[in-house]
């Protein structure tokens, strides 16, 4: 997910009761919700697609859930007492626990890539063990509504404090509300996938579920077909298109997935879910991901492969 929605969930962890057992509890809660995104450094030495083949990965994976908390903590704790040292330190502050401000990093930290499970996107949740990527296909990787709801319930409940009133409830009630949405939403991505078109014949080899901007209601069923072939439709509920869509490309077959990841064809391969190969005009080929294609826009996931010369799909 986008990186509001990460820090809106820490401050709705706070408001909800949690920033009042210890001092700087707040920054580690906001910090701690976002720090997995440390791999985005990885664009200042990864040229071209390699970035794909490395983010959301070691930083989102077991060993980071605990260290990275850890060293959050330690210069929370560490900015307390050289504030402390100085005669900086804020009169109203709460005593600090280094045990609570790693508890409070830790549960940040988790709530980071269970977010990010959620889109299309994916995320490696066990590496540096498994290199595995996994998909919760339920929310699109911007949600305006969870915007809304968990920006106001923070602004309500911040606004209740200053008042006197009671805080901790906006936001508690806000962060079921937040479950209970994203669960309704699974339960659409489910049925996208399962009624409909991707349950006549002749019955695709895989069909994924790809929430859209805004219509939450609404899924890209992107479907693939027996012969390798994407393509995609607007699932608007049982047995209800909104529109159809197919790559109006010549889609060639599947190059073979390179063995080196740091490549970019390797880095690309590696992180894509739906790849597919489309003849360039040249006579080469494009690889690309059914997830990201868009003819009207050009496509940021993409790799040209100049040695490679299109050949044609089998038959369906």
């Amino acid at each position: 997910m986008d990186n509001l929605t990460h820090s809106l969930t820490g401050a709705l962890l706070g408001q909800a009761g949690l920033k009042r057992k210890t001092g700087l509890a707040m920054p580690a809660l906001i910090i701690g919700a976002n720090l997995p995104d440390l791999d985005a450094a990885c664009f200042l030495w990864l040229d071209g697609v390699e970035h794909l083949g490395f983010r959301r990965g070691i930083t989102h994976g077991p060993i980071a859930w605990v260290v990275l908390p850890l060293i959050l903590a330690w210069l929370l704790y560490g900015l307390d007492r050289w504030q402390t040292r100085r005669g900086k330190r804020p009169e109203g502050r709460l005593p600090i626990s280094f045990k609570w401000l790693f508890i409070l990093s830790f549960i940040a930290c988790l709530t980071h890539p269970a977010l990010d499970w959620l889109n299309v996107y994916g995320i490696r949740l066990l590496e540096p063990f498994s290199s595995r990527w996994f998909y919760g296909d339920t929310l699109f990787i911007i949600d305006v509504w969870l915007w809304a709801l968990m920006g106001l319930a923070t602004w309500f409940s911040l606004r209740r404090e200053k008042r006197g009133g009671d805080w901790r409830a906006p936001a508690r009630i806000a962060l079921i509300t937040s479950a209970a949405y994203i669960a309704i939403n699974g339960g659409i991505s489910w049925m996208a996938t399962n009624t409909g078109g991707t349950m006549a014949e002749p019955y695709p080899m895989r069909a994924i579920a790809a929430p859209v901007p805004i219509a939450f209601w609404r899924r890209e069923v992107i479907i693939q077909q027996a012969n390798g072939a994407w393509s995609s439709t607007g699932w608007d509920g049982p047995d209800r298109g909104y529109g159809y869509h197919y790559p109006k490309v010549q889609q060639c077959a599947l190059p073979m997935r390179p063995a080196d990841r740091t490549s970019q064809s390797g880095a690309f391969l590696f992180w894509s879910r739906a790849p597919f190969a489309e003849r360039a005009p040249d006579g080469s080929v494009i690889l690309r991901d059914a997830r990201f294609y868009d003819p009207r826009v050009r496509n940021r996931f993409e790799v040209v492969m100049q040695d490679v010369k299109c050949q044609e799909l089998p038959a369906d």
